[in-house]
Protein backbone atom coordinates (compact mmCIF):
# COMPACT_ATOMS: atom_id res chain seq x y z
CA UNK A 1 0.00 0.00 0.00
CA UNK A 2 1.21 3.94 -0.57
CA UNK A 3 1.89 5.62 1.90
CA UNK A 4 0.15 9.25 2.28
CA UNK A 5 2.24 11.66 3.95
CA UNK A 6 0.47 14.30 5.41
CA UNK A 7 2.18 17.86 5.64
CA UNK A 8 3.20 18.43 9.53
CA UNK A 9 4.16 22.23 9.24
CA UNK A 10 1.76 25.29 8.30
CA UNK A 11 4.02 26.42 5.90
CA UNK A 12 3.34 23.03 4.28
CA UNK A 13 0.06 23.01 4.29
CA UNK A 14 -1.08 26.26 3.02
CA UNK A 15 1.74 25.20 0.09
CA UNK A 16 -0.94 21.98 -0.38
CA UNK A 17 -3.82 23.73 -0.75
CA UNK A 18 -1.92 26.63 -3.34
CA UNK A 19 -1.58 23.41 -5.48
CA UNK A 20 -5.39 21.89 -5.09
CA UNK A 21 -8.08 22.16 -7.41
CA UNK A 22 -10.13 25.21 -7.15
CA UNK A 23 -12.94 26.82 -8.68
CA UNK A 24 -11.19 30.21 -10.18
CA UNK A 25 -8.11 28.27 -10.99
CA UNK A 26 -5.11 31.38 -11.31
CA UNK A 27 -2.58 31.99 -13.49
CA UNK A 28 -0.16 28.98 -15.21
CA UNK A 29 3.33 29.07 -15.01
CA UNK A 30 5.56 27.84 -17.89
CA UNK A 31 8.42 25.96 -17.42
CA UNK A 32 11.45 26.13 -19.89
CA UNK A 33 14.04 23.41 -20.09
CA UNK A 34 16.67 22.18 -22.99
CA UNK A 35 17.87 18.71 -24.36
CA UNK A 36 21.31 17.61 -24.76
CA UNK A 37 22.17 20.07 -28.00
CA UNK A 38 20.99 23.17 -28.66
CA UNK A 39 21.93 26.08 -30.44
CA UNK A 40 22.88 30.31 -30.31
CA UNK A 41 19.69 30.95 -31.57
CA UNK A 42 17.91 28.53 -29.52
CA UNK A 43 19.40 29.51 -26.24
CA UNK A 44 18.48 33.40 -27.34
CA UNK A 45 14.62 32.11 -28.04
CA UNK A 46 14.80 30.21 -24.60
CA UNK A 47 16.47 33.32 -22.73
CA UNK A 48 13.68 36.14 -24.21
CA UNK A 49 10.76 33.81 -23.45
CA UNK A 50 11.78 33.43 -20.08
CA UNK A 51 11.86 37.56 -19.65
CA UNK A 52 8.79 37.97 -21.20
CA UNK A 53 7.20 35.45 -18.64
CA UNK A 54 9.72 35.96 -15.48
CA UNK A 55 7.26 37.00 -13.26
CA UNK A 56 5.47 33.29 -14.13
CA UNK A 57 7.83 30.89 -15.41
CA UNK A 58 10.61 28.59 -13.98
CA UNK A 59 13.84 28.28 -15.86
CA UNK A 60 16.40 24.92 -16.12
CA UNK A 61 19.32 25.56 -17.66
CA UNK A 62 20.86 21.79 -17.46
CA UNK A 63 21.03 19.26 -20.18
CA UNK A 64 18.06 16.78 -20.19
CA UNK A 65 19.07 13.35 -22.05
CA UNK A 66 16.20 11.65 -21.45
CA UNK A 67 13.10 14.23 -22.55
CA UNK A 68 11.65 13.39 -25.86
CA UNK A 69 8.35 14.82 -25.61
CA UNK A 70 6.76 12.47 -28.54
CA UNK A 71 8.08 9.54 -27.62
CA UNK A 72 6.25 6.77 -25.42
CA UNK A 73 8.43 6.59 -22.18
CA UNK A 74 9.93 10.04 -23.09
CA UNK A 75 7.86 12.28 -21.12
CA UNK A 76 8.39 10.81 -17.37
CA UNK A 77 11.20 13.23 -16.73
CA UNK A 78 8.89 16.16 -18.15
CA UNK A 79 5.90 15.19 -16.31
CA UNK A 80 8.08 14.75 -12.64
CA UNK A 81 9.54 18.38 -13.77
CA UNK A 82 5.73 19.66 -14.21
CA UNK A 83 4.96 17.94 -10.51
CA UNK A 84 8.20 19.42 -9.17
CA UNK A 85 7.30 23.09 -10.12
CA UNK A 86 3.56 22.91 -10.33
CA UNK A 87 3.90 24.41 -13.83
CA UNK A 88 1.14 23.79 -16.25
CA UNK A 89 3.19 24.62 -19.43
CA UNK A 90 5.96 24.02 -20.76
CA UNK A 91 8.53 25.20 -23.44
CA UNK A 92 11.69 22.33 -24.51
CA UNK A 93 14.58 23.52 -27.06
CA UNK A 94 16.03 21.27 -28.78
CA UNK A 95 18.73 21.16 -31.74
CA UNK A 96 19.43 18.42 -34.60
CA UNK A 97 20.51 17.96 -38.12
CA UNK A 98 17.17 16.95 -38.92
CA UNK A 99 15.00 19.32 -36.89
CA UNK A 100 16.88 22.29 -36.08
CA UNK A 101 16.17 25.01 -33.56
CA UNK A 102 13.00 22.50 -32.82
CA UNK A 103 11.02 24.45 -29.95
CA UNK A 104 8.25 21.77 -28.50
CA UNK A 105 5.46 23.82 -26.80
CA UNK A 106 2.60 21.77 -24.67
CA UNK A 107 0.37 21.93 -21.95
CA UNK A 108 -0.17 19.20 -18.87
CA UNK A 109 -3.24 17.78 -17.44
CA UNK A 110 -2.99 16.60 -13.82
CA UNK A 111 0.82 16.85 -14.68
CA UNK A 112 0.34 14.61 -17.52
CA UNK A 113 0.94 15.60 -21.22
CA UNK A 114 -2.17 16.59 -22.41
CA UNK A 115 -1.24 18.30 -25.94
CA UNK A 116 1.85 18.91 -27.92
CA UNK A 117 3.12 21.56 -30.89
CA UNK A 118 6.59 21.06 -32.48
CA UNK A 119 7.45 24.42 -34.55
CA UNK A 120 11.08 25.63 -36.20
CA UNK A 121 11.87 28.91 -35.33
CA UNK A 122 13.42 30.99 -38.10
CA UNK A 123 14.95 34.67 -38.97
CA UNK A 124 15.09 35.35 -35.41
CA UNK A 125 15.54 38.54 -33.93
CA UNK A 126 16.19 39.49 -30.55
CA UNK A 127 15.32 42.35 -28.50
CA UNK A 128 18.92 43.93 -28.38
CA UNK A 129 18.34 44.30 -32.27
CA UNK A 130 15.49 46.94 -32.05
CA UNK A 131 16.39 50.70 -31.27
CA UNK A 132 13.58 52.05 -29.35
CA UNK A 133 12.69 55.11 -26.68
CA UNK A 134 13.12 52.40 -23.15
CA UNK A 135 10.56 54.66 -22.01
CA UNK A 136 8.43 52.31 -24.05
CA UNK A 137 9.39 48.71 -22.67
CA UNK A 138 6.48 46.65 -21.41
CA UNK A 139 6.22 46.72 -17.47
CA UNK A 140 6.71 42.90 -15.62
CA UNK A 141 3.09 41.55 -15.26
CA UNK A 142 1.36 43.62 -17.15
CA UNK A 143 -1.55 42.19 -19.26
CA UNK A 144 -1.00 41.81 -23.30
CA UNK A 145 -3.27 42.31 -26.32
CA UNK A 146 -2.76 39.43 -28.26
CA UNK A 147 -3.96 39.46 -32.07
CA UNK A 148 -4.51 36.55 -34.51
CA UNK A 149 -3.93 37.76 -37.86
CA UNK A 150 -4.71 35.29 -41.21
CA UNK A 151 -8.01 32.73 -42.04
CA UNK A 152 -5.56 29.88 -41.50
CA UNK A 153 -6.21 30.26 -37.39
CA UNK A 154 -9.66 29.74 -38.43
CA UNK A 155 -9.57 27.11 -41.04
CA UNK A 156 -6.43 24.87 -40.72
CA UNK A 157 -6.14 22.16 -37.98
CA UNK A 158 -2.57 22.87 -37.22
CA UNK A 159 -2.63 26.69 -36.85
CA UNK A 160 -6.13 26.23 -34.70
CA UNK A 161 -4.07 24.35 -32.36
CA UNK A 162 -1.34 26.83 -31.96
CA UNK A 163 -3.09 29.44 -31.29
CA UNK A 164 -5.07 27.78 -28.40
CA UNK A 165 -1.12 27.20 -26.47
CA UNK A 166 -0.33 30.13 -27.72
CA UNK A 167 -3.21 31.74 -26.08
CA UNK A 168 -2.41 30.10 -22.81
CA UNK A 169 1.35 30.37 -22.89
CA UNK A 170 1.14 34.72 -23.36
CA UNK A 171 -2.00 35.84 -21.77
CA UNK A 172 -0.94 35.42 -18.10
CA UNK A 173 -3.28 35.50 -14.87
CA UNK A 174 -6.78 36.60 -16.04
CA UNK A 175 -7.60 39.86 -15.62
CA UNK A 176 -11.25 41.80 -16.09
CA UNK A 177 -9.70 44.62 -18.13
CA UNK A 178 -13.86 45.85 -18.42
CA UNK A 179 -15.47 48.16 -15.84
CA UNK A 180 -18.65 46.92 -15.62
CA UNK A 181 -20.21 49.72 -14.93
CA UNK A 182 -18.84 51.66 -18.01
CA UNK A 183 -17.67 48.84 -20.20
CA UNK A 184 -14.64 50.93 -21.29
CA UNK A 185 -10.63 49.74 -21.36
CA UNK A 186 -8.07 51.19 -19.30
CA UNK A 187 -5.57 52.28 -21.35
CA UNK A 188 -2.73 53.01 -19.16
CA UNK A 189 -2.72 49.14 -17.90
CA UNK A 190 -1.75 48.21 -21.98
CA UNK A 191 1.48 48.50 -22.99
CA UNK A 192 2.14 45.68 -25.24
CA UNK A 193 1.06 43.67 -27.90
CA UNK A 194 1.80 40.34 -29.26
CA UNK A 195 0.95 40.14 -32.93
CA UNK A 196 0.72 36.76 -34.74
CA UNK A 197 0.27 36.44 -38.27
CA UNK A 198 -0.69 33.46 -40.45
CA UNK A 199 1.90 33.85 -43.46
CA UNK A 200 1.24 30.00 -44.93
CA UNK A 201 -0.68 26.99 -43.71
CA UNK A 202 2.02 25.72 -41.74
CA UNK A 203 4.19 29.12 -41.14
CA UNK A 204 3.32 32.02 -38.50
CA UNK A 205 5.15 34.95 -37.91
CA UNK A 206 5.20 36.20 -34.59
CA UNK A 207 6.72 39.51 -33.15
CA UNK A 208 6.11 41.78 -29.94
CA UNK A 209 5.15 45.52 -30.10
CA UNK A 210 4.89 48.36 -27.38
CA UNK A 211 1.48 50.29 -27.16
CA UNK A 212 2.61 54.14 -27.11
CA UNK A 213 -0.43 56.60 -26.63
CA UNK A 214 -0.37 59.79 -29.24
CA UNK A 215 -3.39 62.68 -29.25
CA UNK A 216 -6.09 61.98 -31.61
CA UNK A 217 -8.22 65.45 -31.40
CA UNK A 218 -11.05 63.26 -29.50
CA UNK A 219 -11.27 62.03 -25.86
CA UNK A 220 -10.27 57.90 -27.04
CA UNK A 221 -6.42 58.35 -28.02
CA UNK A 222 -4.78 56.99 -31.53
CA UNK A 223 -2.47 53.70 -30.34
CA UNK A 224 0.61 53.24 -32.44
CA UNK A 225 2.52 49.84 -31.97
CA UNK A 226 6.63 49.95 -31.98
CA UNK A 227 8.48 46.76 -32.44
CA UNK A 228 10.69 45.70 -29.43
CA UNK A 229 11.21 42.50 -30.20
CA UNK A 230 11.63 39.27 -30.01
CA UNK A 231 10.12 38.64 -33.68
CA UNK A 232 10.29 35.03 -35.54
CA UNK A 233 8.81 32.96 -37.78
CA UNK A 234 7.09 29.68 -36.33
CA UNK A 235 6.68 26.87 -38.41
CA UNK A 236 4.72 24.16 -37.28
CA UNK A 237 6.14 20.47 -37.82
CA UNK A 238 4.09 18.60 -36.15
CA UNK A 239 1.59 18.53 -33.50
CA UNK A 240 -0.46 16.27 -31.32
CA UNK A 241 -4.35 16.66 -30.17
CA UNK A 242 -5.12 15.34 -26.54
CA UNK A 243 -7.96 12.00 -26.10
CA UNK A 244 -11.25 12.82 -26.51
CA UNK A 245 -12.00 11.47 -23.01
CA UNK A 246 -9.07 13.41 -21.49
CA UNK A 247 -10.31 16.33 -23.23
CA UNK A 248 -13.84 16.21 -21.82
CA UNK A 249 -12.04 15.25 -18.38
CA UNK A 250 -10.49 19.16 -18.71
CA UNK A 251 -13.56 20.68 -19.88
CA UNK A 252 -15.38 20.21 -16.90
CA UNK A 253 -16.46 23.32 -14.89
CA UNK A 254 -17.54 23.26 -11.49
CA UNK A 255 -20.96 24.92 -10.67
CA UNK A 256 -20.75 27.72 -8.81
CA UNK A 257 -22.57 27.29 -5.42
CA UNK A 258 -24.57 30.33 -4.89
CA UNK A 259 -24.13 32.51 -2.32
CA UNK A 260 -26.40 32.39 0.89
CA UNK A 261 -28.57 35.43 1.00
CA UNK A 262 -27.64 37.24 4.10
CA UNK A 263 -30.54 38.94 5.75
CA UNK A 264 -30.98 42.87 6.31
CA UNK A 265 -26.88 43.31 4.30
CA UNK A 266 -27.37 45.18 1.08
CA UNK A 267 -24.55 46.89 -1.03
CA UNK A 268 -24.48 50.42 -1.99
CA UNK A 269 -22.01 51.93 -5.00
CA UNK A 270 -20.81 54.54 -2.43
CA UNK A 271 -21.19 53.69 0.99
CA UNK A 272 -20.74 50.07 0.45
CA UNK A 273 -21.83 47.27 2.75
CA UNK A 274 -25.30 48.87 4.58
CA UNK A 275 -27.08 46.79 6.80
CA UNK A 276 -30.37 47.07 8.96
CA UNK A 277 -30.55 46.70 12.62
CA UNK A 278 -34.22 46.41 13.89
CA UNK A 279 -34.97 47.48 18.14
CA UNK A 280 -38.06 46.79 19.15
CA UNK A 281 -40.05 49.43 21.34
CA UNK A 282 -38.94 49.95 24.59
CA UNK A 283 -41.52 50.31 27.68
CA UNK A 284 -39.66 52.37 29.70
CA UNK A 285 -42.85 52.16 32.71
CA UNK A 286 -42.43 48.60 33.10
CA UNK A 287 -38.89 48.14 33.49
CA UNK A 288 -37.80 47.44 36.72
CA UNK A 289 -35.36 49.46 38.82
CA UNK A 290 -32.62 48.83 41.60
CA UNK A 291 -33.94 49.46 44.71
CA UNK A 292 -30.57 51.29 45.73
CA UNK A 293 -29.19 53.41 42.87
CA UNK A 294 -26.13 54.78 42.58
CA UNK A 295 -26.61 58.40 42.93
CA UNK A 296 -28.72 57.67 45.99
CA UNK A 297 -26.00 56.20 47.77
CA UNK A 298 -24.11 59.20 46.85
CA UNK A 299 -26.27 61.98 48.29
CA UNK A 300 -26.06 59.79 51.50
CA UNK A 301 -22.43 59.97 51.67
CA UNK A 302 -22.65 63.46 51.20
CA UNK A 303 -24.94 64.45 53.88
CA UNK A 304 -23.37 62.11 56.25
CA UNK A 305 -20.17 63.72 56.06
CA UNK A 306 -21.45 67.12 56.12
CA UNK A 307 -23.42 65.90 59.47
CA UNK A 308 -20.36 64.77 61.24
CA UNK A 309 -18.41 68.50 60.60
CA UNK A 310 -21.24 70.06 61.77
CA UNK A 311 -21.17 68.07 65.66
CA UNK A 312 -17.80 68.79 65.20
CA UNK A 313 -17.32 72.88 65.24
CA UNK A 314 -19.54 73.57 68.50
CA UNK A 315 -16.98 71.14 70.95
CA UNK A 316 -14.27 73.27 69.40
CA UNK A 317 -16.11 76.91 70.50
CA UNK A 318 -16.95 75.42 74.28
CA UNK A 319 -12.97 74.40 74.83
CA UNK A 320 -11.98 77.59 73.41
CA UNK A 321 -14.75 79.44 76.05
CA UNK A 322 -13.44 77.62 79.26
Amino acid sequence: MLKIKTPKSGKAKREIEKRAPKLVESGKKTLILQGTKTSNVLNAVLTEIYHLKKDSAVRYTRKNENIRPFESGGETSLEFFSLKTDCSIFVFGSHSKKRPDNLVIGRTYDHHIYDLVEVGVENFKSMESFTYDKKLSPKVGSKPFIAFIGEGFESVDELKHLKEVLLDLLRGEKQDLIDAGCGNLNLAGLDHAYICTAVSSNRVFFTHCAMRLKKSGTIVPRMELVEVGPSMDLVVRRHRLPNDSVRKEAMKTAKEQPKKKVKNVSQDVIQGKVGKIYVPDQQVGSVALPYKAKGLKRERREAKMKHETNDRAPKKQKENSE
